[in-house]
């Protein structure tokens, strides 16, 4: 004999259980079952395959006593007690899933899959008082039969351990049924079991408490069943006069109830009114329900004062989570107040152990998604013909199908959204963590940043010290947490080789004897298709451009911008025959030496589009031509200062019939109508065209660049101060070459 065996009292009690457990099951189940579950069952304490639990309790034994409460407490189901009764031959191993599943068929056989897959999460230690691990369970279970199983075979656990020597492990159990267990139950309709649950996590956790309030209780049972009787009486024989069928008790409040109510009053339990609650449950055909109810209802007021502030009506308007019944508390004997409750014989059988769910009862937090899944059982359950439970097996529990829970290698369990990657999962724990990942070993198995994550996964994140963030795991990522965490990252290294590659670039045109010019530069930077200083300077931080090349271009941009091999003066001007310019008309006087000579070819400059009217200069050019800027020009003191020699005086003269560019830059309110509104006075204007418009937006405010054609400063100032009259409207001045 080895300590897994039966002891003779275990037999004895197994015997009674499994013939009260048949009379109860047989409505239900079909040829064969109970000759096919003995011998499953026998074969299985014969080979001593079972194996006691923490707690010494033998698996057989409390297979049946889950099985049996499910039958007085719910109802009584083949599948699930099938599957409670035979779990324990798969959890052992004595014997493999599909022989099963050719015994007693595929809806049984699923059930137990789903019960040893739940089973494994107590083998990784996840926290139980976390909300994620209570919706993987939900998400594991699939079916709401298993969470049922679960919850009663975890209140059969709750009964079998009182006074059980490992204090601590009892304690853990306690708190887990009370956070985990209580609450499932609650929600599902299963207030009895709720009700256990609670009281015996109490007693579990806290005796002393739990023994003080039901010394109490069974100190003022007498007293209190004394009063109830005389409240009873009179009410039941107006009940009685007006024809009701009906059945009248007290019921005391639970004990886990009653210490709620002392805290949350702040008080004790010699001032709590309510520890008991009449309750008057009619029997009616379903089309007179409602009428005896407030039938009952209005005989009772009359007798007692009703509070109309505690009066609750979920008959007219039931609960959200299908729950029925009348509350009033009326004035009764002795000055005190009673609560009373009125419903009929199936309101009673759905609140007490029915299906309905009961999400937001008594402050239970609602959750919408379940809150939907829950109504939608509420309506199969009460349009049934074949029996809920049968129903059941086809509502599966994937209310939480946008998510994945996945566990770290010590238990923590984290929850993401579906399709979340290993690089999600990284940052989602820390965001260092996160930027050092190479990849992961899930479940064992190496596997990529960007593979996706399934419910149950075992994630080890793997790292690297030289590992950085890049731009392409933007693209991995679905988490916007983890998407802000990798632009964040990678915008403080840029920052970090920015910083570096500014300093390295310094250094070098410093060895190369160049002076850095802000203007060249950053015509540079447009020109190698950067679009931030910052990410140029970043680039030649981190190697990806290479210094000496920069030099090099820079070099060639400031040759060409400031004609640094040309040795021409003004007093050597020679005329060359440039290509069409903007403009044929002879509108200005070049001058040469003491003279002012008209009709030399001239261009005017694209860094600062001069238009006519404005104050210029003219630069001779190294291929001979006149370039003529405005004397505000951007690059006017650089090439006042290097190249004085070939500067030539210049003036517009005459009168200018046509057009030239140029472009405003406007600020304002981004308001509907305001471009069109812009552009209407721009064509409106005589001498005027639109040529062209570049709008930005962002946060209300935009910033454009408009180019327009114009006759003279003084159309394009006029032009000006008309723009600004613009509604939304806060800046326009004329802008540089965009």
């Amino acid at each position: 004999m080895t300590e897994n065996t039966l002891t003779s009292e275990e037999q004895q009690r197994l015997s009674a259980s499994i013939k009260e457990l048949t009379a109860l099951m047989r409505p239900v189940l079909i040829a064969g079952d109970i000759t096919r579950a003995k011998k499953c069952i026998v074969a299985g304490v014969a080979g001593d395959v079972y194996r006691r639990d923490a707690f010494g309790i033998h698996p057989i034994v409390h297979a049946v006593d889950t099985a049996l409460l499910l039958c007085r407490r719910v109802s009584p189901d083949r599948t699930m007690a099938a599957a409670i009764l035979l779990y324990g031959l798969i959890h052992d191993g004595a014997t493999d899933i599909e022989a099963l599943r050719s015994q007693w068929g595929n809806d049984i056989a699923d059930t137990i899959v789903r019960l040893n897959r739940v089973s494994t999460l107590y083998d990784r230690h996840a926290t139980a008082e976390s909300d994620n691990f209570r919706r993987l369970l939900l998400t594991f279970a699939e079916d709401i039969r298993v969470i049922i199983l679960m919850i009663a075979a975890r209140l059969t656990l709750m009964q079998a351990i009182n006074h059980h020597p490992d204090e601590k492990r009892v304690a853990q159990v306690a708190y887990e049924s009370g956070y985990l267990y209580a609450p499932l139950a609650h929600r599902l309709g299963l207030y009895a079991i709720k009700s256990e649950l609670e009281d015996l996590s109490l007693k579990y956790t806290d005796r002393a408490t739990f023994t003080s309030i039901a010394r109490k209780l069974n100190e003022t049972k007498v007293k209190r069943e004394a009063y109830i009787a005389d409240f009873i009486a009179p009410v039941k024989s107006r009940l009685e006069k007006e024809g009701l069928n009906f059945e009248i008790k007290g019921r005391t409040k639970s004990i886990y109830s009653i210490w709620n109510k002392i805290k949350k009053q702040k008080t004790d339990i010699d001032h709590i009114y309510d520890l008991f609650a009449i309750r008057v449950i009619i029997d009616a055909p379903p089309e007179r329900e409602k009428p005896e109810c407030w039938l009952a209802y209005s005989i009772i007021t009359d007798m007692y004062r009703p509070n109309p502030a505690r009066m609750k009506d979920w008959i007219s308007i039931p609960k959200t989570n299908g729950y029925e019944s009348l509350h009033i508390t009326v004035y009764g004997p002795d000055d005190r107040w009673v609560e009373v409750q009125i419903r009929t014989r199936r309101m009673d059988e759905v609140a007490e152990k029915g299906l309905a769910a009961h999400w937001r009862y008594k402050g239970v937090k609602a959750e919408q998604g379940l809150d939907s899944w829950m109504k939608n059982v509420r309506d199969i359950l009460e349009t049934a013909d074949t029996g809920p439970m049968e129903l059941m097996k086809n509502l599966k529990m994937d209310v939480y199908n946008k998510e994945v829970f996945v566990f770290t290698p010590k238990g923590d369990l984290y929850r993401l959204p579906l399709g979340a990657t290993v690089l999600d999962f990284a940052f989602n724990i820390h965001t260092g963590l996160g930027s050092r990942c190479t990849g992961a070993k899930v479940n064992g198995r190496n596997c990529r940043l960007s593979h996706r994550l399934q419910s149950g996964d075992t994630v080890d994140i793997l790292t690297s010290s030289v590992q950085q963030p890049k731009r392409d795991w933007l693209s991995i990522v679905i988490t916007s947490k983890a998407r802000n965490k990798i632009r964040a990252a990678i915008k403080e290294q840029e920052s970090h080789d920015a910083e570096l590659g500014k300093e390295l670039l310094q250094r070098r045109f410093k060895n190369r004897k160049i002076e850095i010019q802000e203007s060249i530069l950053t015509r540079l930077i447009k020109k190698l298709g950067f679009k931030t200083a910052t990410e140029f300077f970043s680039n030649l931080g981190n190697g990806s451009l290479d210094v000496n090349t920069v030099a090099d271009s820079y070099l060639d941009i400031s040759e060409k911008l400031t004609e640094a091999t040309a040795t021409v003066s003004a007093e050597e001007f020679v005329l060359q025959t440039p290509p069409k310019e903007e403009t044929d008309n002879d509108i200005l006087e070049i001058g040469s030496g003491d003279g002012i000579v008209k009709g030399l070819n001239y261009k005017l400059a694209r860094c600062c589009n001069p238009i006519y009217g404005d104050d210029v200069f003219g630069f001779i050019s190294s291929e001979g031509v006149v370039k003529i800027h405005r004397n505000d020009c951007p690059n006017a003191s650089n090439i006042r200062q290097r190249y004085p020699y070939r500067l030539i005086r210049t003036r517009w003269s005459g009168k200018f019939g046509g057009q030239m560019a140029a472009t405003l830059q406007i600020v304002g309110n981004d308001d509907i109508g305001i471009v069109t509104n812009i552009s209407s006075i721009i064509n409106r204007e005589k001498n005027s065209s639109l040529r062209n418009i570049s709008i930005n937006s962002h946060d209300g405010i935009f910033q454009g660049f408009v180019t327009v054609g114009t006759g003279s400063t003084e159309a394009l100032n006029s032009l000006i101060k008309k723009i600004k009259t613009v509604k939304g409207v806060k800046e326009v001045k004329r802008a540089d070459n965009q």
